[in-house]
């Protein structure tokens, strides 16, 4: 399978979330069809200056243009996206 890298011009601002496809994430709202706290993997990340991405949720539901907002990082992720963070 063919995966894209992001365009130079794809950086998010500091309160985007930059996730990569097969990031693993939780809704943190109630979605169409997804309650609160469903798992589900990133299968497409978009965007220049609004970075969005297309899940897969554990409950077989696909919904696009998620964002912080919508969706947060967990396990291995969450650990990746605070290892960025912090300053070296």
């Amino acid at each position: 399978m063919t995966f894209w890298t992001p365009h130079a011009l794809a950086k998010p601002h500091a309160d985007q979330l930059d996730l990569r496809i097969g990031d693993r994430v939780t809704a943190t709202t109630d979605l169409d069809g997804v309650p609160a706290g469903t798992p589900g993997k990133v299968l497409l990340a978009n965007g220049f200056n609004w970075l969005r991405y297309r899940v897969l949720f554990a409950n077989g539901v696909e919904l696009g243009d998620l964002d912080g907002r919508t969706i947060a990082p967990t396990g291995k992720t969450l650990k990746r996206l605070a290892k960025a963070a912090t300053p070296r």
